[in-house]
């Protein structure tokens, strides 16, 4: 992977290491709070759990993290790290399935502010994370996203489902693989449980 900043539509993207990444962590944690606020995760997300959440990436030697900058403001990011890495909930529904878990790249988030959406950057937040699958010798690139109804009554009339932007770069719903994961929902005061799906592409090289 070409460690070094590119650019795309005039956005730099950006991979962030050792003392970048842990300087970028307070503004990635923001980020995730302001988009992921939105349709359909409705998360109404918490800065000090979210500085602890993304710390287990500082930890990883595997991990990477993309930043996508407008001047010095991080306007995006993407996370990615080794799955035996993340939190066991992730890893079970796959080794219940029958993979080898060691084989997966896991993609934790890509999070872009609406205004800087359609310029190509979330397909380079996916070719960064692929390539640094790839490099880690791993079979699959996989993530999940929050299973809803299509009537739910906080979806937006114009809603978007990214399914056809993830088929298109190759990856595919893996059917009954799925994990159950809480959150406080916007305009809620408790945790409730919600259902996540799971996404996954053959990266191997070899």
């Amino acid at each position: 992977m070409n460690d070094g900043p590119s650019e795309t539509g005039a956005i730099r993207i950006e991979p962030l290491t050792g003392s970048g990444l842990r300087q970028a962590i307070p503004e990635l944690a923001s980020l995730r709070i302001t988009v992921f606020r939105a349709y359909p995760y409705l998360y109404d997300g918490d800065a000090a759990y979210e500085g602890e959440y993304l710390n287990a990436h500082v930890e990883s030697p595997g991990a990477i993290v993309v930043g996508a900058f407008d001047g010095a403001r991080m306007v995006g990011a993407a996370t990615g790290a080794p799955m035996e890495d993340h939190a066991a909930e992730f890893g079970e529904p796959f080794a219940a399935a029958g993979y080898d878990i060691s084989k997966v790249f896991y993609f934790g988030e890509s999070v872009l502010l609406p205004e800087y959406r359609g310029r190509g950057i979330g397909h380079a937040f996916f070719e960064a994370r692929e390539n640094r699958g790839q490099e880690l010798g791993r079979r699959w690139a996989a993530f999940c996203a929050v299973v809803r109804p299509e009537d739910h009554p906080a979806r937006p009339q114009n809603y978007s489902p990214l399914d056809p932007f993830w088929q298109k770069r190759g990856y595919r719903l893996l059917p009954g693989v799925e994990a159950s994961f809480s959150w406080k929902e916007v305009g809620t005061g408790a945790q409730t449980t919600k259902t996540m799906a799971f996404w996954i592409r053959d990266i191997d090289r070899s």
